[in-house]
Parts: structure tokens; sequence; C-alpha cells
């Protein structure tokens, strides 16, 4: 059985990342979708958030399953018992540093391949912080994310100015 796993932060889930996941899941048995616990950094949404957002834009994708997860990559791959890590690449630029991510991963961890898969044309664009700062300027989000998500993401920002 081929399992993969698609770390990530998704804070929030943009189409491009369900398109990831989609074909990702056309290409293995099973695809764990792992959401990145980074105490490093503040996301907008929680990990809970996330993982549960991501379990309802996922529902009618079998083989997928979200997993919070915290630390390396590899870790979580060798956890989950996937062989592959899975990285959208949109750019050029999103190349290289996924590149030396791949080569350090493939280091730590020899039994574990990385497998890129860029991004559909449409979503090249397209990225969970152009998402963010378009809704904080109370932008049109509804090409670059599902209803759910922009819901969401209303509802945070509606909190955040009640709470200021």
């Amino acid at each position: 059985m081929a399992v993969a796993v698609y770390p990530g932060s998704f804070d929030p889930a943009t189409y491009g990342h369900l398109d990831v996941i989609a074909r990702a899941g056309n290409l293995f048995d099973e695809v764990i979708v792992g959401v990145l616990n980074n105490s490093a950094k503040s996301p907008l949404f929680s990990v809970e958030e996330r993982v549960n957002i991501l379990n309802r834009l996922t529902l009618e994708i079998p083989n997928v399953k979200i997993k919070a997860f915290s630390g390396l990559a590899v870790d979580f791959a060798r956890e989950c018992g996937a062989q592959v890590i899975v990285r959208g690449l949109r750019a050029i630029t999103d190349f290289e540093y996924e590149l030396q991510m791949a080569q350090t991963n493939r280091v730590l961890a020899p039994d574990v391949d990385t497998m890129f898969l860029t991004t559909s044309l449409e979503y090249a664009y397209l990225s969970s912080t152009i998402v963010k700062e378009v809704n904080a300027f109370n932008g049109e989000i509804s090409k670059f994310v599902p209803p759910i998500v922009a819901e969401a993401l209303q509802e945070k920002y509606m909190s955040r100015k009640n709470n200021k």
C-alpha cells in the first residue's frame, strides 16, 4: 500500500492546496495531510481549526486523512508509514527552497522520497498569505478558497475586530 503525506500549514487552505490533495489522492492508496503545529509562528487559525476545515473540505476524497503534527516532516512521514512526502510547486522560487528541503529530508530519512506536484496553472499565483491579505482589505476571495474557508475567514476577522 503506497502511503504519502502532504505536510503544510494550510492557514488557510486554498483551492491550490485542494488541487494538490485531490491529485495526490489519485496517485496513492492513502494520503495523510499533515497540518503543521509550529509554535514559532502565530497562525490565523489554530491547528484544530485548520484540521476541522480540511476534514470538511476533503469529505469526498475517501483515501485522504487529516492529522496535526509538529516537528520534522520526515518524522511525521515515518510515523504515518509513508514512503513519500508530497510538495506542491507554484513557481521556480518554490522549487529552490523545496529542493533544498527534499535533499535534507533525503539525508535524514533515505527511505522517504519527495514528490513534487506542480500546481495547476489556474492556482499558480495563489498562496495563503495572499488570501489573508485580500480578505483583510475586504477583497473578494471566492476564487481563491472554498465557501467553508471564506466563511471561517470572515468569522475570524469579525471576532478580531470585535475584540479590539
